[in-house]
């Protein structure tokens, strides 16, 4: 199992997991609401899992400009 994380608006790869002992307890999944997990995590038929969160480019782009978060693409 491999669980990715990219960022969810530029898709630059931030990280990735690669472990079959990790649980999603140990990652902090299950502090997320059923809306958060569905918002951010997807799983593919295989068991990897893509976790989508913001990076530190595109988190300063939205603050600096606000307004862009109206757009479904902002910043790709």
């Amino acid at each position: 199992m491999s669980i990715r994380y990219e960022c969810k608006h530029c898709r630059m790869p931030l990280g990735e997991i690669s472990s079959e002992h990790v649980t999603e307890a140990q990652l902090g999944f299950h502090f997320l609401t059923p809306e958060e997990r569905n918002d951010i995590i997807t799983y593919n038929s295989s068991g990897d899992v893509t976790v989508k969160l913001v990076c530190d480019y595109c988190r300063e782009a939205l603050q600096s400009h606000p307004e862009l978060s109206l757009v479904s693409s902002p910043l790709q």
